[in-house]
């Protein structure tokens, strides 16, 4: 267990970046929850309550051991409910703002052993921990609003922008969301299997770790710009990173000395944030993170934006050198 641990002690740093900066703006989450507050949140808990199973002492109790030994892994204030949905399709999500609570359909729950299913319901109980809930949320809600004005092509255009930036933080948030998991499992393995799950594995017996693993390498390593073309319009309108990469990103995670830090007991404490205070960190962390990520990929197009990057950044100096001895030495009134 982890008394007060701080999600930015396992955030992942471009999730942290993005979070930093809402916790660092005065009223933007105030906002967020008005225009989201347009979506009725108590009709979809009143959805869940009549269309789905609440988990709890006396329905799917193994179930309800798991919420409570996460939520008391992560030290959670409240424990959100968990509902199981019908539905054959394997997944989870975590809904609202107020009160947010935590969706499991049968799909999942027929197909992952116990470790596992502790894996994605600490992944769940991260989004909550994290805050996610309400860029998630609202992300939903603009999903479902996009169709209203569609018909309108500046405001479909403007809508989309804002999708797609979300979606990318998302991307990152799901990360951030599967160290949450592996904290409350503590059990590689068990997530592991779960990421083979969702890529389509659907024996342990029949695949083969290293090479599952190598996928992502290969993946990450193209150095064909086509392809290169093929990836930047196949992530865009995605919410989820891709399974093979994602396990690939959280076994690193895993077997780094942050994690076996955690572990055992030196982490930061929710005392301990100061949100406002490290916005300039967690933005340097959150740029570092895709330089990192760039310096590793032999991808042709990230290679020309960081280098483009770089250019711009360089010149950007130069001419803010330029500016402030100007600045200092005063208008030339010769």
């Amino acid at each position: 267990m982890f008394p007060r641990i701080s999600p930015r002690a396992y955030e992942h740093p471009a999730d942290r970046g993005v979070l930093a900066t809402m916790r660092a703006v005065p009223g933007l989450s105030d906002i967020l929850r008005t225009l989201s507050g347009i979506f009725p949140e108590r009709g979809e808990r009143l959805m869940a309550l009549a269309s789905s199973i609440r988990v709890g002492e006396k329905q799917y109790p193994r179930i309800e051991a798991m919420r409570q030994e996460c939520a008391a892994t992560l030290d959670l204030e409240a424990v959100p409910h968990v509902f199981i949905d019908r539905n054959p399709v394997a997944h989870a999500m975590t809904v609202g703002i107020d009160e947010p609570f935590i969706v499991l359909t049968t799909g999942l729950v027929e197909a992952l052993d116990d470790d596992s299913l502790r894996f994605v319901i600490g992944h769940e109980m991260g989004h909550v921990l994290s805050g996610h809930a309400v860029l998630r949320t609202l992300l939903l809600r603009l999903l479902s609003l996009q169709h209203t004005v569609s018909w309108v092509p500046a405001g479909a255009l403007g809508l989309r922008a804002v999708i797609a930036a979300l979606r990318e933080w998302f991307r990152k948030a799901e990360l951030t969301a599967d160290r949450a998991g592996l904290l409350c499992s503590q059990d590689p393995g068990a997530a592991l299997r779960t990421h083979l799950f969702l890529a389509g594995g659907t024996d342990t017996d029949e695949i083969d770790i290293p090479s599952f693993l190598q996928q992502a390498t290969e993946y990450e390593n193209i150095g064909d710009i086509r392809d290169s073309i093929h990836k930047f319009r196949a992530v865009e309108g995605m919410s989820h990173p891709m399974a093979v990469v994602r396990a690939a990103q959280l076994q690193r995670w895993a077997a780094s000395e942050d994690y076996r830090a955690i572990l055992g007991g030196t982490y930061q404490r929710r005392d301990q944030d100061r949100p406002a205070g490290d916005l300039g960190d967690d933005l340097g962390s959150a740029a570092t993170s895709y330089v990192n990520a760039a310096a590793d990929s032999t991808d042709p197009i990230v290679t020309t934006l960081t280098s483009l990057g770089e250019q711009l950044a360089k010149a950007g100096s130069k001419i803010g050198e330029a500016a402030g001895r100007m600045f200092n030495r005063g208008p030339d009134t010769r």
